[in-house]
This record gives structure tokens, sequence and C-alpha cells, in this order.
């Protein structure tokens, strides 16, 4: 092997398009830009969602009301959703944790407690919030509730 027979591995460069070298390379004269028009001088900029004078996408499409950037989402689980793990685990407490562990929360999730369906055994929930029927409707089977901050 000499220096002069060295030569890159095949397929490692890439043959990129040499413009405005003269007719005969294919490329010349208008260098692929085609002919007139912004696009075909230096300088060309177009605006991000420039859309060739039509009206742009982000202002054809409707917009209204207002959304609070201080909006506190809560996840919903219901009593009957509540029930269903008690019988099928036999829990005497329910966290948040325990509810992501059964795939019913998401680990970063705010839990509420609603009212639906109707909860028989006497346990300890723990939920950031409750409603006033499951509050009651879990005191009324014996259990108690913890509201988590």
């Amino acid at each position: 092997m000499n220096l002069n027979s060295l030569k890159p591995a095949k397929g490692s460069i890439k043959q990129r398009k040499r413009v405005g070298r003269g007719e005969g390379s294919g490329h010349g004269g208008t260098s692929t830009r085609g002919h007139k028009g912004a696009k075909s001088r230096s300088g060309y900029k177009s605006k991000i969602g420039f859309e060739g004078g039509q009206m742009p996408l982000q202002r054809r499409v409707p917009k209204f009301g207002f959304t609070n950037p201080n909006r506190v989402a809560y996840k919903g689980i219901n009593l009957d959703t509540l029930q269903e793990l008690i019988d099928r685990k036999s829990l005497k407490e329910v966290t948040p944790a325990l509810l992501v562990e059964n795939g019913l929360a998401q680990k970063k999730d705010l839990v509420k407690i609603l009212g639906r369906g109707e909860i028989k055994a006497g346990v300890k929930v723990s939920a950031h919030k409750f409603s006033a029927t499951a509050q009651s409707a879990i005191e009324a089977a014996g259990g108690s509730i913890e509201a988590i901050q």
C-alpha cells in the first residue's frame, strides 16, 4: 500500500451538486434555481408559515375562547372503580401511589375521587380532592378520607 493508492471507503463520501460551473456540468446558467422570482435571488428568506400570499393556515383556522394558564386538572376516579380495585386486591387503604401502580392514574396526576357508583368497603382513601357525594359515600360505608396537598 502506498500513499498515492489510498482511497476513502466506498459510500463514505457523498458527491455534492456543484452548481454554477458552466453549461457542460448540467448545473450552469441559473444554477438550478429556475428563472426570476424571489427564490432565484441571493439573500432570499421566507417567513415561517408563508404560503405565497395565500392566507396562512394559522390565520385561516378560527380561534376563540380563553385558555387559563393556571388551570389545575385532576384525574377523576369514581367510587365503582375504587370498589372494583378493593375487591380485586383486598385493600384497607387507597393512595395515589397505589392507583398509579394499578394503572388508574399517571405518576404526576392529581387525583379526585368522584361519586359515581357505590363503595361497600370501609377503607381509608387518600387523594388530592373529593366530591361531596364521594366523601359522604365513603364515610357512610365506614371509611375515612384524607386530603393530600
